[in-house]
């Protein structure tokens, strides 16, 4: 065999070896890409059963604003109503406001008692909340609080985060929704709620946190956590990821008591 033969053989093989290479990497795509597909379709089925419960369950006669994209998903609404329903909370207080809001102040609505203070930076979308609830009948049971993002120091790091004086003095707080500042604010945007707000958080309360499947949300968890030692930290199921920290009715100290 001349060596223009073996030089040929070798290309052959190498070309043979190259396209089973690719089509290998393509069978093996096409298998993640139905896998995908799949996911997407049971998470998207997931999303719609959560949707018509909000629906039922909060017997609504008037549509809600789309839940894609930035908006919270149903999954987590129909966690903020349910744990609404059964807690009972006499005030709520939120970080963004939009579909979430109306949602909770049904719920309150439901309940027969109770408000929701919403804090919102945009004035655009705080006045779009405050259209809402009046569309569905709830102005009463909500109040969307204009609060610019505005400097705050804690430690050694700089945020931007609502303008907490904006909140009415209130009771303590029965629940805390987060789902803002977005994330463009910056790094661990939603941080600065725990400092603020904890503290006021009332025995039995409980905070719900959206996308909490984030890494900044889940560091911000870690923090919380190590820095009020009486809560009690869960997830939920949720599409984007949900946090749930929960303080105890009763204290540890109140116990030793």
């Amino acid at each position: 065999m001349t060596v223009l033969s073996v030089a040929l053989l070798l290309t052959i093989l190498l070309l043979a070896a190259w396209s089973l290479h690719k089509v290998r990497a393509a069978h093996l795509l096409l298998y993640e890409l139905r896998d995908e597909v799949r996911r997407d379709a049971g998470q998207h089925f997931r999303q719609l059963e959560a949707l018509h419960a909000l629906y039922v369950e909060l017997q609504l006669d008037k549509s809600l604003p789309p839940t894609r994209g930035w908006a919270a998903s149903p999954d987590f609404l129909i966690e903020l109503a349910r744990h609404a329903r059964e807690a009972r909370p006499a005030t709520v207080v939120e970080c963004s406001s939009g579909t979430s809001t109306v949602v909770l102040a049904r719920t309150l609505q439901l309940n027969g008692r109770g408000k929701v203070y919403s804090l919102e930076h945009d004035p655009l979308y705080a006045q779009q909340t405050r259209d809402l609830l009046a569309r569905h009948g709830l102005a009463d049971w909500a109040v969307v609080l204009d609060a610019p993002l505005e400097p705050i120091a804690f430690g050694n790091a700089n945020y931007q985060w609502y303008r907490a004086a904006v909140l009415p003095a209130l009771p303590a707080i029965d629940m805390l929704v987060i789902d803002g500042p977005p994330q463009a604010v910056g790094r661990l945007a939603r941080y600065p709620a725990g400092p603020v707000l904890l503290p006021r958080l009332a025995p039995g309360g409980a905070l719900f946190l959206d996308d909490a499947a984030r890494p900044d949300e889940q560091e911000a968890v870690q923090r919380w956590v190590a820095e009020f030692t009486d809560l009690a930290a869960t997830t939920r199921p949720c599409e984007k990821g949900c946090a749930v920290l929960l303080r105890p009715a009763v204290s540890a100290a109140a116990i030793a008591a």
